[in-house]
């Protein structure tokens, strides 16, 4: 096993070397381990991975004992302690060695989840709700079972609700409703409702959606008018201090709303969701969405994923199914007589009928084969001309790349560079993505961003020559909670008519509409003809371009395909070697945790 550190790794086992005596070098090589673990996405390091194995750090060898005198010779440091002891480091019994601040993390969320989870909501009105019930989702000839239905009776009946599915099963119209319902069944008393994504930009889509969704919804015009109208980003709900990593809203001074819903879950990481977690009232409702076949966040932890059990299938306590039945008439997978569940298992609901990709979609069809981890079968959707929304290519050499990409670039990009406005700009660049599985290397998005700059210049649409030219698309890379610009925010380059005339960067406004920054305000940032995957995530385009790199590697998995291929609203087409292709479907992300057991053991 061979791994490679950052400075970090070392700088952190330097620090706890010496904070432990010198206890013994194993302890320094395997805190190493733990730090790039985390840097990695994980939460903890399973020692059982490395434990009795030679491993190769930065090209050293080193012999690890076995498990248990390897836990020995931990235990017996003065850094590392069991559960509950305030130590830098915390091993379990099952051998997972954390830092202390992502064991609490860890801990944190999964009381608050398993808390919430149990509670009941007792006292509902049943002629009431099967009444909201059946007038929200009316009933379909044929349909066997409402998964929408069975959201919405999950989410007022538990305190914790989580909702999956995949793009197009309808979770934002299914959560707008919940809304409306959970609105009806309070009445006359106050129900504050607030909404949340983690980025800007999926926070403006939530919102714009809740907005088209509005009028169709059959309620009171009083109920269309309580809908909550801002969504914000997690950041921003609970309220950054400057300065500081904690935030205003916090388990001594909770988030004061009854029910907090949060969109696009998949890209939480593990700590901010365990804050989030810590600020809720006491009696307050957590319904969280997401896909939880995408991509894991870019930080530690696969949280959506841990909630939801994994790829478990739900089965509902026999309550809860006799309380659906009643209500809908429709009979849900229930437990045998005797059999215990788990406490999340009345909480977990997923969509599954697709409203966006009918069986005639290839990248419905593709999408589903490839999270189903057939590669073969995704690959003759993706050739199968029976499937015109969705094709494959191989993928050019390196230096024939641009000559390739010249036309699917100025067939892409052509109309939002005609554009006469900023805001006609920004809707018509959505209308398409280059989207690459990796930052470096000829595939990779800071070669290709430079390689359609050079095209789009070539064919006179962009003056690159000027830093800020007019068109020039910027992607935000960290979060300025001043401006109120977060990390995969997108704006454009247009000179400001109202003004000087001097290039400003225009953004989507929350309130609908643009406003516009100046260049040298920007936080970090970067240009964004084509973006990465996991930027793309919790955006959606009309059409996707998808390069992936001529060799295998362990970052490309089955949930990195699946979610590029998803992005596309028309049309999906993937430039690519078929045998890293195959592997790559083959491969699933895998982040240590023990989350997932905490939740459902």
């Amino acid at each position: 096993m061979l791994f490679e550190l950052n400075a970090i790794d070392r700088h952190f086992a330097d620090f706890i070397f010496q904070e432990s005596g010198g206890a013994s070098l194993m302890l320094k090589a395997v805190v190493s381990l733990l730090s790039n673990a985390v840097g990695n996405g994980n939460i903890c390091l399973n020692l059982a991975d490395v434990a009795g194995k030679e491993i190769r750090i930065d090209g050293e060898a080193i012999g690890v004992p076995d498990l248990d005198k390897l836990h020995d010779s931990l235990r017996g440091t003065t850094v590392v302690g069991p559960p509950g002891e305030f130590k830098p480091l915390v091993l379990d019994g099952k051998g997972r060695l954390y830092l202390y601040r992502y064991w609490k993390y860890e801990q944190d969320l999964a009381q608050v989840i398993l808390k919430k989870a149990a509670t009941t909501c007792d006292g509902l009105d049943e002629d009431l709700l099967g009444k909201e019930l059946e007038r929200l989702f009316p009933s379909v000839a044929g349909e066997d079972i409402d998964w929408q239905k069975a959201a919405a009776l999950a989410a007022v009946r538990k305190n914790f609700c989580v909702i999956s599915g995949g793009p197009g099963t309808g979770k934002t119209s299914t959560v707008v409703k919940i809304i409306a319902l959970l609105l009806e069944l309070a009445g006359d008393e106050s129900c504050r409702i607030a909404l949340a994504a983690p980025t800007g930009k999926s926070a403006a889509r939530l919102k714009g959606a809740i907005a088209l969704m509005k009028e169709a919804l059959n309620c009171d015009e009083s109920i269309k008018e309580s809908l909550p109208h801002d969504v914000s980003t997690i950041h921003r709900l609970l309220g950054p201090i400057a300065g500081s990593v904690h935030f205003r809203y916090s388990d001594k001074n909770p988030l004061p709303y009854d029910a907090i819903i949060i969109d696009e879950a998949s890209m939480v990481a593990l700590p901010l969701m365990a804050k989030l977690a810590r600020a809720l009232k006491q009696n307050a409702r957590l319904i969280i969405l997401g896909d939880r076949d995408q991509l894991a966040s870019v930080e530690a932890g696969a949280v959506l994923g841990d909630i939801c059990g994994g790829v478990r299938q739900e089965i509902f306590s026999a309550e809860f199914g006799g309380l659906f039945a009643n209500l809908t008439q429709a009979i849900l997978p229930t437990a045998l007589p005797g059999e215990l569940l788990p406490p999340l298992a009345d909480s977990l609901v997923v969509l599954k009928r697709n409203y966006r990709f009918p069986t005639e979609s290839g990248i419905g069809a593709a999408g589903r084969a490839v999270n189903a981890g057939k590669g073969e079968e995704a690959l003759a959707v993706l050739k199968d001309p029976a499937f015109p929304d969705i094709a494959w290519h191989n993928a050019p050499e390196p230096d024939v790349i641009k000559k390739a990409l010249t036309d699917v670039v100025l067939a892409g990009y052509g109309n939002y560079l005609a554009a006469e406005t900023a805001a006609e700009a920004l809707r018509l660049f959505d209308a398409f993505r280059v989207l690459c599985a990796l930052r470096r290397g000829p595939y990779g998005v800071i070669d290709i961003n430079a390689l359609i700059e050079e095209i789009l210049a070539q064919k006179g649409l962009i003056d690159p020559q000027q830093r800020w030219y007019q068109y020039r698309p910027v992607l935000i890379t960290v979060n300025d909670y001043n401006l109120k610009l977060f990390n995969g925010d997108v704006g454009i380059v247009f000179p400001d008519r109202e003004g000087t005339g001097s290039p400003r960067v225009f953004f989507p406004a929350p309130e609908g509409g643009v406003r516009k920054i100046s260049p040298v305000r920007l936080p970090a940032h970067e240009t964004v003809f084509a973006m990465t995957i996991h930027k793309g995530q919790g955006s959606e385009f009309d059409q996707v371009h998808m390069l992936l790199p001529a060799q295998d590697t362990a970052l490309l998995t089955r949930e990195l395909i699946y979610t590029g291929i998803t992005r596309a609203r028309e049309k999906a087409a993937i430039w690519g070697n078929e045998e890293v292709f195959l592997s790559a479907v083959a491969r699933r992300t895998e982040r240590k945790s023990g989350l997932k057991e905490a939740l459902w053991s």
